[in-house]
């Protein structure tokens, strides 16, 4: 994949029962394991994580994936409002 301008760059994270999510690598990198690994370039596009189960796994990238989004929405709007709300969305969804 080029590394264009707007192209977000992939990872392939594949669980223990082999089941395989593909996402963007700054989802990713939520994950400090994860995020060790690609710095220490032990990892190309693809990370085995062995300990893990599919249904964890799931649930740990929809967390991650939560969190990247929040970061995002206040670099790109550093108003309190923006982060206040991001904030209560995050929580609400750690409540669940």
């Amino acid at each position: 994949m080029a590394s264009g301008k707007g192209e977000k760059k992939m990872i392939t994270l594949k669980s223990s029962d082999k089941v395989e999510f593909e996402v963007e690598e700054a989802v990713a990198m939520e994950s400090q394991t994860i995020r060790h690994m690609i710095e220490d370039n032990c990892a190309d596009n693809s990370i085995l994580i062995p300990n893990v189960n599919s249904k964890l796994l799931s649930i740990v990238i929809e967390y991650c994936t939560k969190h990247a989004h929040a970061a995002k929405l206040e670099d790109a709007a550093p108003a309190p409002a923006n982060a206040a709300i991001g904030g209560e969305d995050l929580k609400k969804w750690a409540a669940e």
